[in-house]
């Protein structure tokens, strides 16, 4: 607000609320200034920066809207990630952070993918749904880490939020921020200066870098609080007499702001979109498999092989020293016996069958997820030994590869990737066994599967009429197949329709 302005008015004391053409005595008064002009230009920006112009003209209406609030405004418009339960003091222990969505634009999906990856997450990286309330807020979502075994010192976390919906342009936001590993001989008052409180009826506050430090001289009742935000200190002294003193400290919560990038959507799309196929080797060397099975679905079934209809979609045969045998043991398998899925610790499996399955010799029980481990054994299944075992050759950021450790071990291997999943460049170092480290390195994106080269980072697409023979880590004589299970015929049936998945081996005709 400003005072009247009328020069013929001099001493009239009415103050007018901008934008206003008369004071309260009815005094008519002076043209915008430019003071009026910039205030009005800044928070027309703050709401809508390509109309920021358009609005100087109208600076008398728009003003009384904007003029009390415009920081706070901007704020509450910037999409920003709270996060909140950051202790330092749980040194060497568990940790649980909450991420909470605010300011997130309306032309964005209902459901939101996070990303997380930090050398403190297991695994090297995580992901999570953002979901979208009937209210319009979102969930909030808790990231778990441990600092246990972890030198002291900062460490980061990159945070990448995907909006993907059909029908909808898709969006990107990335934030970076640090998170504070104490020393383990650290004592409670170093740590204390990063973020210190109790509940008070005397507040006392460090804001922006400033220091609060705060002596209590005892008494019957002491109720401080004090309060250090954007990198304040507070230090709290209690010379409190012999007695009982109660201690509320809080957690550190901070925001943190999330830049918008372009994903271009060319780069996404791939020319042969498949959600399982295969890498065939005519003429593998000792130790290779003829087949490497690739499969990427956020829920990966495995069970018996059928070749009518099966339900499953990593099909398990047994094999004996002959061959394969799709008849006898393989009939212990259950259709749906096991599923792969991604969680937030990596990757687990849940048994769903009839028969069981045994991790490492143990069966875990029915619908209880597991988590899935460098060289876990599993055993198909857990009444009858020697069906069916497989073995976790390496543990992906996105992904796991599962060799056979049976008689089977020379037909086939398996890549299951999460879908739409890139490992990043350059790439995390991630536990593999040695016949797994000489792999080619896969990922699933834009509907199709891609080689990465960790050398180059150069991305080639994966499609029957791509030559293979120089890319790395690919054996010679390989060729990619649009299906998963090539040599055979296998017919899926839905409805009245019958849709043949068919894909020749040509040397099981050679």
């Amino acid at each position: 607000m400003k005072k009247c302005s009328n020069a013929q008015h001099p001493h009239c004391t009415y103050w007018v609320l901008p934008g206003e053409q008369n004071c309260e005595g009815g005094h008519a008064q002076a043209t915008p200034s430019s003071f009026d002009l910039l205030t009005a230009l800044r928070t027309s920006r703050a709401a809508s920066p390509a109309t920021a112009l358009d609005a100087v003209p109208a600076a008398e209406t728009q003003a009384a809207s904007h003029y009390a609030r415009p920081l706070q405004r901007a704020q509450a418009e910037r999409p920003q990630l709270h996060i909140s339960g950051f202790d330092p003091r749980a040194a060497g222990g568990r940790q649980t952070l909450k991420m909470e969505l605010r300011g997130m634009p309306e032309a964005c999906a209902p459901q939101l993918t996070l990303q997380l990856q930090s050398d403190l997450i297991p695994h090297g990286a995580s992901r999570q749904q953002f979901v979208r309330a009937v209210d319009g807020e979102w969930r909030p979502v808790f990231v778990e880490f441990s600092s246990r075994g972890k030198e002291h010192g900062q460490y980061q976390i990159s945070i990448e939020l995907l909006s993907q919906h059909a029908g909808m342009a898709a969006r990107k936001w990335v934030c970076t921020f640090v998170i504070l590993v104490p020393r383990l001989d650290a004592t409670l008052t170093e740590i204390h200066r990063i973020f210190l409180s109790t509940h008070k009826n005397v507040r006392v506050m460090a804001d922006d870098a400033s220091i609060a430090r705060v002596s209590a001289q005892g008494g019957d009742s002491l109720d401080i609080d004090v309060t250090a935000r954007n990198a304040g200190i507070a230090h709290l002294d209690l010379n409190a007499p012999a007695g009982k003193v109660d201690l509320g400290f809080s957690t550190i919560a901070w925001d943190e702001d999330l830049i918008e990038i372009d994903m271009p959507q060319a780069a996404a799309l791939h020319p042969h979109p498949s959600a399982a196929a295969s890498l065939v080797n005519a003429a593998p060397e000792a130790g290779a498999q003829r087949q490497i099975r690739l499969f990427a679905m956020d829920d990966c079934v495995i069970g018996r092989f059928e070749l009518v209809d099966p339900e499953a979609d990593v099909l398990l045969t047994h094999y004996t020293a002959d061959g394969q045998d799709t008849n006898g043991l393989t009939r212990r398998l259950s259709g749906r016996h096991a599923i792969i899925r991604r969680s937030g610790l990596g990757f687990e499996i849940e048994d769903v069958s009839r028969y069981g399955i045994l991790l490492d010799g143990v069966w875990p029980g029915k619908h209880k997820p597991t988590a899935l481990r460098l060289g876990m054994r599993i055993e198909f299944s857990a009444s009858i030994k020697g069906i069916v075992t497989l073995s976790v050759s390496a543990i992906m950021p996105h992904g796991v590869i599962l060799h056979r450790v049976d008689h089977g071990a020379n037909a086939e291997s398996f890549y299951l990737l999460a879908p739409e999943t890139h490992p990043g460049y350059p790439v995390k170092s991630f536990a593999a066994a040695p016949h797994a480290a000489a792999l080619p390195l896969l990922f699933h994106r834009g509907g199709g599967f891609w080689h990465l080269d960790q050398l180059t980072g150069k991305e080639t697409a994966l499609a029957p009429t791509v030559s293979l023979d120089k890319l790395s880590r690919v054996p010679r004589h390989t060729r990619f197949a649009s299906d998963p299970y090539p040599e055979h015929w296998i017919i899926r049936t839905g409805g009245s329709d019958m849709v043949s998945t068919v894909a020749a081996n040509a040397m099981s005709t050679a």
